[in-house]
């Protein structure tokens, strides 16, 4: 299950969508954020659909790549769908034990599953397409307009870079750390809940001695390459915005019109 966990990891390739601007792919995924809580119907989510097959045609991310990334949220879409199901009012459609399944809950519950793949997805074409210090680089100039009302730009671009950085070799090593724990005879698999959490103690210690371990290291890395923020901070390669950004924004700004006709003319939750 660890490994399935590809949140913040970046997949090299030569293509148009890691061409971009790493600005222009931020800002374009807070309107895609925006277009999935848009749409009310299945036509809307079906311009979705094909307009992340067109994305990942152009980024040559392998579609293996993409639903191996969904696995792990699998239990929090079950949920949600379950919830929606048992929890909303209105005509009933069956009755489940003693537990009434109303229409508007199916729907509801369908909906917010395909919010929440949808939103996983096409979120995370951003750091799949996206290196770790262009990203950096891109949210910083994103809020170094803010630093005039003392918002450090740069240092919550390096905070939110080194999470995402550091996300895959925690994963990796929470792994190694059960992999040890199975070897000397632990459990994780049986039991109660209690019992499970109980279990879990032998990973997280370690895991967090590690975490502590690697920031330090970090730390002293920096200090002794006399890392001192943003201020005077030359760049390798400078972001710079291309015709090809352009052509993306005019395609979102396309895309984003079409969403709002489908939903304005009046297709209802059902899609007709």
């Amino acid at each position: 299950m660890l490994k399935d966990i590809t949140l913040g990891q970046y997949y090299p390739a030569d293509s148009v969508v890691h061409k971009l601007d790493s600005r222009t792919k931020i800002l374009i995924t807070l309107l895609y954020m925006v277009m999935i809580f848009v749409v009310d119907g299945f036509i809307g989510f079906g311009v979705l659909l094909l307009f992340n097959i067109f994305l990942l045609f152009l980024s040559k991310i392998p579609a293996k790549f993409i639903f191996k990334g969904l696995k792990p949220i699998l239990f929090f879409v079950v949920f949600t769908v379950i919830l929606n199901m048992f929890m909303t009012d209105g005509k009933v459609a069956f009755r489940f034990i003693f537990w009434d399944v109303t229409y508007e809950g199916i729907f509801t519950a369908v909906f917010m599953a395909l919010r929440i793949i949808f939103l996983v997805i096409g979120t995370s074409f951003l750091t799949y397409t996206t290196s770790p210090i262009t990203l950096t680089d891109g949210i910083e100039r994103l809020l170094s307009p803010f630093q005039r009302i003392g918002v450090p730009a740069h240092e919550l671009a390096m905070m939110m870079s080194i999470a995402l950085r550091f996300i895959p070799t925690l994963i990796e090593e929470t792994d190694k750390i059960m992999k040890a724990q199975k070897a000397r005879g632990a459990d994780f698999e049986t039991g109660s809940l209690i019992k499970r959490g109980k279990n879990l103690v032998p990973i997280l210690v370690p895991l967090f001695i590690s975490a502590f371990r690697r920031a330090e290291d970090l730390a002293t890395a920096m200090e002794a390459r006399c890392y001192n923020g943003g201020e005077n901070r030359t760049r390798l390669k400078e972001l710079k915005y291309t015709r090809l950004d352009a052509y993306a924004w005019g395609f979102m700004l396309l895309l984003f019109a079409l969403i709002l006709i489908i939903r304005i003319i009046g297709f209802d939750i059902r899609g007709f």
